[in-house]
């Protein structure tokens, strides 16, 4: 697919299904891009749609089939937003576009791997937090539940970046008391630590239509390109 240039591409572009519960367009809100004018359109719109599809199939739908309608805070970012939003303090990346790689820039990924990752807040959990839950219980559950590569909390409603990669890191940081680094690859959790989830709804996983419904798009052959 090539970059869109027009509304009409944009439009067919936001209409492609990731996912059971998620479209393209879910993740192409942008307050930069809608208050600076700079357009949230990939770069490579093919290795975006693959690197959301995986973002969404292993950790976006299987959160929403267990507690319920998830909320996109931020989701795809095209670099010129990183970039633009970095420099002004816009709580873009605080290593610039080389930390995003994979993360919220889903189409330029110069180390070779697929990643993608979006700033979600799971309501059902942000009601307990807002009562004083402690944030890790969610961040064990997750742990626990899903191959996911990163993940790093945020004090407003308990948000978190969360990242898939087909390399992933297992860390996890956090902005929230107890702030910093709660795990880092290696690092072996804490072995009671399923009782802190204990009252946790079980994983619901997906019943996808039928083989190849969602068909994953064509590896492009050299992503450092």
């Amino acid at each position: 697919m090539r970059k869109p240039a027009s509304m009409r591409s944009y439009e067919a572009l936001g209409r492609i299904r990731l996912s059971r519960h998620f479209y393209m367009r879910d993740f192409l809100l942008s307050e930069i891009g809608i208050m600076h004018g700079i357009p949230n359109v990939p770069e490579n719109p093919d290795l975006a749609i693959m690197a959301g599809r995986a973002l969404c199939e292993n950790l976006l739908d299987p959160l929403q089939e267990t507690f319920g309608r998830i909320e996109i805070r931020s989701g795809y970012r095209a670099a010129a937003i990183n970039a633009f939003g970095n420099k002004r303090s816009m709580s873009c990346a605080m290593n610039a576009n080389d930390a995003e790689f994979g993360h919220h820039i889903w189409d330029l990924q110069p180390d070779g791997q697929i990643g993608a990752g979006a700033t979600v807040v799971i309501p059902w959990f942000a009601d307990q937090y807002a009562q004083g839950r402690d944030w890790r219980d969610l961040a064990w559950w997750i742990h626990d539940h899903l191959p996911f590569s990163y993940i790093c909390v945020f004090p407003k409603l308990c948000a978190m970046n969360l990242a898939w990669s087909s390399a992933p890191r297992r860390k996890i940081k956090s902005y929230v008391a107890p702030k910093g680094t709660l795990m880092t690859p290696g690092t072996a959790p804490p072995v009671q630590r399923a009782a802190c989830y204990a009252d946790f709804p079980p994983l619901r996983g997906i019943a996808y239509p039928a083989p190849g419904a969602f068909p994953p798009l064509t590896r492009p052959p050299d992503l450092r390109s």
